[in-house]
């Protein structure tokens, strides 16, 4: 049977990982963890090239009023991210069938501690600093095409946040949203060939 994907790229901290959760205890508060959060994403969409990752964080956090040192704690905890409930069987099961990879907007370093809390092998792993480029560049998406070596139509994007969703499909890839924490966003949603609160549904697309 002909495979509807040649391929799936995951984001790794929003649609693999929780990472909300744990930026929120930093923070101390959920809803201002989220801000902080959110604001770091939009920070990302306009920034030319890499820049040390716990930086830009950094940037977010005194533009939201959360303190430096909370930073540095963020990075410290990185080990205590954990896979969404579902995370780690299903992308197993898709590595079974089809190649698989991570684009992610974190450090070499921070990404690498990230990606073993799955515990399943890639055939790309690919990191903002590696790439040179933040998400939702589009020059990060093109180097993840061209190292997965597949037809962008022909490769699955699993996006986490609206950002990413905007980004994977302005590189030719068809979307898929994880919206777990149901952010809402319109354009996002218009743009993903589905949109969820989990990622069993891939089950169905990978066949």
């Amino acid at each position: 049977m002909k495979h509807l994907y040649d391929a799936v790229l995951f984001d790794l901290l929003s649609a693999l990982l929780d990472s909300w959760s744990l930026w929120d205890d930093v923070a101390g508060d959920s809803s201002l963890g989220r801000k902080w959060r959110m604001h770091y994403l939009d920070a990302t969409s306009h920034i030319e090239h890499y820049r040390p990752y716990l930086s830009l964080i950094g940037e977010s956090a005194d533009a939201v009023g959360i303190a430096r040192e909370q930073v540095q704690t963020l990075g410290n905890r990185w080990r205590e991210l954990t896979p969404w409930p579902e995370a780690t069987a299903v992308i197993a099961e898709i590595a079974s069938k089809t190649k698989v990879g991570i684009v992610t907007n974190c450090s070499e370093e921070l990404g690498l501690i990230a990606k073993n809390r799955l515990g399943v092998a890639l055939d790309v792993f690919l990191s903002a600093e590696r790439a040179g480029y933040y998400k939702p560049d589009p020059r990060i998406y093109q180097k993840a095409i061209e190292e997965i070596d597949e037809d962008p139509r022909r490769i699955l994007y699993v996006a986490g946040s609206p950002f990413d969703v905007r980004g994977a499909a302005a590189a030719g890839m068809p979307v898929y949203w994880h919206n777990r924490i149901g952010l809402v966003d319109n354009e996002a949603n218009s743009r993903s060939i589905d949109v969820s609160d989990n990622l069993g549904g891939l089950r169905n697309l990978i066949v």
